[in-house]
């Protein structure tokens, strides 16, 4: 297996775009992106709701190139000025945090049908799903044809970025217009949709442009003040532009963005140019220094064995955090090709490891890492509703839901490609690795007997029974 060159700098890339200002890491020499240098947190939290800042993407409409912006607020007066109107605006009821606040959705889809019948569009609570900042239980209740969904919920705000988040946690609310998207990839009466996701992709020509970049070494690394930040802005326009692919949904959706900005501000912190505002130590810091040309690939997938099951299957629980990064690695041949190696290296298997086990608590800090657990959640409760068939059961049709011409989701700028993102350390005789991967969701493998877990006691059952659903007023589609 013939490496790329030996020498003393360890070159990391990947399929990542930012525009914020430089702030070079402790341990890296240098760090390019096409476009700027950039540290994408440094506001410290990486769009927590500690009023410090938020951040965010933006996709350029002509060209499709999605980038990294961080908006400030160094005092955090903008986050306390939007809490303010945030808790004038929302009724009392709705500020309060609940720990098991209930939304029926054929209720909801109902109500929004109505204000649509008179010109209306839908409320601040209808979009946001009455606060709900997880989606964690589905209780079906045949006598009143109601599909519920219910979890934790507070009063929510928009940060600096506009990411409507928990005014108390900071935590990201669920979005209806993302849960639309789950449910129309598990419609009533349709196929399930095998799998939701995202990939960021170095194109053929790209990597055998990097590969040409390094061969011109000689296995000898140039010496000299700045070299490390030159070769850093070299080979990242070497490997150009990469590619953005969307699976199983409209890549024009809030959904579509927030996979791929989740996926690339993930390998934003893996080659360290994100600090994270938990402590996970970046790939080059894990890494041997001794590996292979190759390429490694970090996926996000669901924690598959995340599902509870009552006896009758009139209820459903999401067990657990949800999230998993798996990784593996591919050789890249002179002329750009890619295979599969079989294996995973140490630093890339550390890696994965440390950002899974660290993910329930960069999630509660980052908001764009909760919401793609948000996303997970609803596309494996969406694939449950429909292997239940709750929507014949029940006689929703979800016609206002399922019409793209009655309820618009696909509002959004296409995520086509981003630039390439380079970060250079000192770590003995390395070779590069571009970054590739993304997200994969197979929502229905959850949902496997195999991996259900049991309601040991009956705990989900009795807390089914206490959600009553004959006792709502006319047109209450959520309650505490």
């Amino acid at each position: 297996m013939r490496t790329l060159f030996h020498s003393s700098v360890f070159a990391l890339l990947a399929g990542l775009a930012f525009v914020a200002t430089a702030h070079a890491q402790g341990n890296a020499n240098g760090n390019a992106n096409g476009n700027a240098n950039g540290n994408a947190n440094g506001n410290g939290n990486g769009g927590g709701g500690g009023g410090i800042g938020a951040a965010g993407v933006i996709i350029d409409p002509n060209s499709g190139v999605l980038k990294f912006r961080v908006y400030e607020d160094p005092n955090g007066q903008l986050a306390f000025r939007r809490k303010a109107e945030a808790m004038a605006r929302l009724p009392g009821n709705l500020v309060q945090q609940a720990p098991l606040r209930k939304v029926s959705l054929n209720k909801l889809e109902a109500a929004i049908a109505a204000r649509a019948a008179n010109g209306q569009q839908p409320t601040d609570e209808m979009k946001y799903l009455a606060g709900l900042t997880r989606a964690q239980y589905v209780f079906f209740y045949p006598e009143t044809n109601d599909v519920v969904i219910a979890g934790p919920a507070e009063g929510f705000m928009a940060d600096a970025s506009g990411r409507v988040i928990g005014m108390n946690t900071g935590r990201a609310i669920l979005e209806l217009q993302d849960l639309v998207v789950a449910l129309r990839a598990f419609a009533p009466g349709g196929r399930a949709t095998p799998v939701l996701g995202c990939s960021i992709d170095p194109t053929p020509e790209g990597l055998a442009g990097l590969q040409k970049y390094f061969a011109g070494f000689r296995g000898k690394m140039p010496q000299g003040p700045g070299v490390e930040q030159r070769i850093a802005g070299e080979a990242a326009q070497a490997l150009g532009l990469q590619n953005v692919t969307v699976r199983g949904i409209s890549p024009k959706t809030h959904f579509a963005q927030v996979l791929v900005e989740a996926d690339y501000r993930m390998k934003l912190i893996g080659i360290g140019l994100e600090n994270p505002p938990v402590r996970i130590q970046s790939f080059p810091q894990l890494a041997t220094g001794n590996s292979a040309n190759g390429m490694a690939r970090w996926f996000f997938v669901p924690n598959y064995e995340c599902v509870k099951v009552t006896e009758d299957e009139l209820a459903m629980e999401l067990v657990g955090d949800g999230v998993e990064l798996v990784g593996e690695d591919e050789v890249v041949q002179a002329d750009g090709s890619r295979i599969g190696s079989g294996g995973q290296n140490k630093g890339s298997k550390l890696f994965c490891q440390q950002f899974t086990k660290n993910y329930p608590q960069l999630a509660a800090r980052s908001p764009v890492y909760a919401q793609l657990r948000n996303l997970i959640d609803m596309s494996v409760l969406s694939a449950f509703i429909q292997k239940q068939d709750y929507y014949k059961k029940c006689g929703w049709k979800m016609e206002f839901f399922a019409d793209e011409k009655k309820f618009p989701v696909e509002t959004f700028e296409t995520p086509k490609q981003v630039e390439t993102a380079c970060n250079v350390y000192k770590k003995g005789n390395s070779t590069s690795w571009p970054i590739g991967g993304g997200v994969e969701v197979h929502a229905t493998r959850a949902l496997e007997t195999d991996k259900r877990i049991h309601d040991d006691g009956g705990k989900l059952q009795t807390l089914r029974g206490k959600v009553t659903t004959d006792k709502l007023a006319e047109n209450q589609w959520w309650w505490d």
